[in-house]
């Protein structure tokens, strides 16, 4: 069993588990269910490339990456130093996340929140739009055709955008049209080895109405530049920013390089 089969797993149980500890029927939407920031609206309407700055304790490939920050004081920075989107992990066991630290960047932001997860669930959308999150993660390989066409559906029901994360040609009938953004990743979550060939070969495929992000293994400029002359206009990206001292200073430096890089080559 692979790294990402042993997640999907255990996360099976763990939603099963809040379901009983909390029944979906508990769970009060209403406070957000009239109001969310549109990330894929900020993309289609910008002429530079787009970041999406992500929070991330640890992860199963990096181990611990941050232990130290406080997600209100990240996800400020990120949204002062002009990230358009910040992604927040939430996953306990293997990302050290939680949903209070979705709570506190609501609380601490007013731009567009993508709640990073493993969702496999409905319930998991409810659990998402009740905290004020804006945007949630689909993951081709872990889900049918038939569950990203019913969450999807079902997410925005509720409001929420919906980014599908693909990782090869062979995934491209999970797109739907209850898909918001398409996302790319750059690292096979089964194995964790990374190919940014195969990222610009994909996005060749993908509908252009739809903004095309990519996701994983990002730290510098050059990356970056190379695919969004390739159709890219977002780009996600955590731990090339929590591995710093202060994330967000790292991304507003990043920031500002790619947008003197993109008036250049304009």
């Amino acid at each position: 069993m692979n790294i990402l089969d042993r997640i999907i797993t255990d996360k099976r149980i763990e939603v099963a588990a809040r379901k009983i500890e909390k029944p979906v029927g508990e769970i009060d939407v209403n406070p957000f269910i009239s109001n969310a920031y549109s990330l894929a609206d900020k993309i289609l309407n910008s002429d530079e490339p787009c970041l999406i700055a992500e929070f991330k304790r640890r992860s199963p490939s990096k181990g611990l990456i941050n232990g130290e920050a406080k997600v209100a004081d990240v996800v400020a920075g990120y949204q002062a130093a002009g990230a358009s989107a910040v992604s927040v992990l939430t996953d306990s066991k293997y990302f050290q996340g939680t949903m209070d630290d979705l709570i506190a960047a609501r609380a601490a932001i007013e731009i567009p929140i993508l709640r990073k997860e493993f969702i496999i669930d409905e319930y998991q959308l409810v659990e998402t739009k009740a905290v004020g999150a804006d945007i949630i993660l689909l993951i081709a390989s872990v889900l049918s055709i038939e569950e990203t066409k019913a969450l999807g559906q079902f997410a925005q029901s509720l409001g929420l955008e919906v980014l599908l994360e693909l990782r090869d040609k062979e995934e491209l009938d999970h797109i739907n049209e209850y898909v918001d953004l398409v996302g790319v990743n750059n690292r096979n979550l089964k194995d964790f080895t990374v190919n940014i060939d195969q990222s610009i070969a994909m996005n060749e495929l993908i509908p252009k109405e739809l903004p095309c992000i990519s996701e994983s293994a990002l730290k510098d400029v050059d990356t970056i530049m190379n695919l969004y002359q390739h159709g890219y206009n977002g780009f996600l990206i955590g731990e090339t920013f929590m591995k710093t001292g202060s994330p967000g200073d790292k991304c507003a430096e990043l920031l500002s390089e790619i947008k003197a890089e993109a008036k250049a080559v304009k």
